[in-house]
């Protein structure tokens, strides 16, 4: 069977990335170009600017890919590209510069959903990995519980009802004074902390979650404590939010009848999440995947992954292809 390579395109938020991926699971290049720099003095990434910094960057990265892959453009077969969620003007370059290539080349275009990318992260680090299994997706903005039934079909058992855990990391560092992207800083800084407030946790009798309530707390116990440690803080918000997760995945994990849970999205680089995720796991005699930090955070060869496998199972898109900011996960756009 003759090799695919796959050309990758994410814009979806404040990372410029392209990768060239061949096969689904082999990594020739993964070029990203971060903008937490630029967004770092606003506290929070500013759509208009992420938009244009995009635009800066795209034609450079998209070379440095196929430079670092050592291919050309008639080399790759597929062009893949994040469409949805995300902000729209981001989203827009990255689907811009798609549909441009693969108008150009005569090459077939697949859009992908960042968190269905997210996903696929798992099959370039874990060359094992088949569906089905149940994937914990923990992000800035999704906080889901799916079963991955294949490579394209998947099932939201259980998902936030208000906040992301990620954006519940990013407001409660914020109120604390740490900088931009917040979710490392509070990571690095509960490796210090003790567990000395028991903040609340939110079950529910299906596999949902809230975080809203536990964030709340956090956020006045900063306003009303006179004197607190941060590390306290971190290590005890942590804590809570570990349990809500840990709770949830092994429910998921026994009513479907699966042993082995399948964490993506940017907060999955959270090392003490994945800490508590593996030793509860590990109890039960279940077992823990994982990619590496730099394919949890946002990146190409996880989109370029996830086309590969629409591709290979009869998925393309039309030219006409548009950025869809609040697309959902299973949804054909």
């Amino acid at each position: 069977m003759k090799d695919i390579l796959c050309l990758g395109i994410e814009s979806s938020c404040d990372e410029t990335s392209v990768a060239v991926v061949k096969n689904g699971r082999e990594v020739l290049s993964n070029i990203i170009s971060s903008q937490i720099d630029i967004h770092k003095k606003y506290g929070g990434v500013v759509p208009e600017i992420a938009s244009r910094n995009h635009i800066e960057n795209i034609n450079i990265v998209i070379k440095e890919a196929l430079e670092e892959a050592k291919v050309t453009l008639n080399d790759v077969d597929i062009i893949a590209v994040t469409y949805g969620p995300g902000l729209v003007g981001a989203l827009l370059v990255g689907v811009s510069a798609a549909k441009g290539l693969a108008y150009a080349t005569k090459k077939p275009l697949v859009g992908v959903h960042h968190i269905e990318g997210h996903i696929a992260a798992n099959y370039i680090s874990h060359l094992d990995l088949e569906p089905p299994f149940i994937s914990l997706v923990v992000s800035g903005g999704h906080t889901h519980l799916i079963r991955v039934n294949n490579y394209t079909s998947f099932d939201i058992l259980g998902q936030t009802r208000d906040d992301a855990v990620g954006e519940a990391f990013d407001k409660i560092a914020r109120v604390m004074g740490l900088e931009y992207p917040g979710g490392p800083k509070v990571d690095k800084l509960a490796k210090e902390g003790k567990i000395t407030y028991k903040f609340p946790r939110s079950y529910f009798d299906n596999l949902d979650f809230s975080f809203s309530g536990l964030k709340t707390a956090v956020l006045n116990t900063i306003n009303n404590e006179k004197e607190y440690k941060v590390e306290d803080i971190c290590v005890s918000f942590e804590e809570a939010v570990s349990e809500v997760l840990v709770h949830n995945s092994i429910r998921a994990l026994e009513q479907n009848g699966f042993n082995r849970l399948v964490l993506a999205g940017g907060v999955a680089a959270n090392s003490y999440i994945k800490e508590k995720l593996e030793s509860a796991l590990k109890e039960k005699g279940y077992t823990l995947c994982y990619p590496p930090n730099v394919l949890c955070t946002d990146n190409a060869a996880m989109i370029a992954s996830s086309g590969y496998y629409s591709y290979i199972n009869g998925i393309e898109s039309e030219l006409s292809l548009n950025a869809i900011a609040n697309l959902k996960i299973g949804e054909r756009g």
